[in-house]
């Protein structure tokens, strides 16, 4: 936990990002500046459902990914003059739909084993009710004297 003294609180984290970086165009040590969060809580944003056609898609297309950087590291070490290979864009494209069937069949097959866990696509984040800004009590004056920031 820092040490020091609280030279400003905010109630949004943009605005305490805002305070310390005029406070570093200011001149003060930004080695010497913190952000303290409190009465921090978790907040999980559900973004979707999560069914079969959904993990098929996107299993296809990060295969499809996969597929292409292997086809072009892979199709490129094939020999030109040799009639009976295929061309080093087939050899590409080859390896796109490969790697997309693979995606989509993995994807799928991992889905269907884990299928009772949930049902839908989150994100959490973890948020604070309050920002204090702190500073070691040496340094607590000079940053209460740095101009606030100009409004944009």
């Amino acid at each position: 936990m820092p040490q020091g003294e609280v030279v400003a609180d905010f109630k949004q984290y943009p605005d305490a990002l805002a305070y310390v970086d005029n406070l570093i165009k200011n001149n003060f040590p930004a080695g010497a500046v913190a952000i303290v969060g409190s009465d921090l809580r978790t907040v999980e944003r559900v973004r979707g459902k999560i069914n079969y056609a959904r993990m098929a898609i996107g299993g296809a297309v990060t295969g499809s990914w996969m597929g292409l950087a292997f086809g072009l590291i892979f199709g490129g070490s094939m020999n030109p003059t040799d009639p009976n290979q295929f061309t080093m864009s087939e050899s590409i494209f080859s390896a796109v739909v490969i790697g997309a069937g693979l995606g989509m069949l993995f994807n799928v097959t991992r889905y269907s084993l884990t299928k009772n866990k949930r049902s839908f696509i989150s994100q959490s984040t973890v948020v604070a009710s309050k920002y204090q800004i702190q500073v070691p009590a040496a340094l607590a004056d000079q940053a209460r004297s740095v101009p606030a920031a100009e409004a944009k």
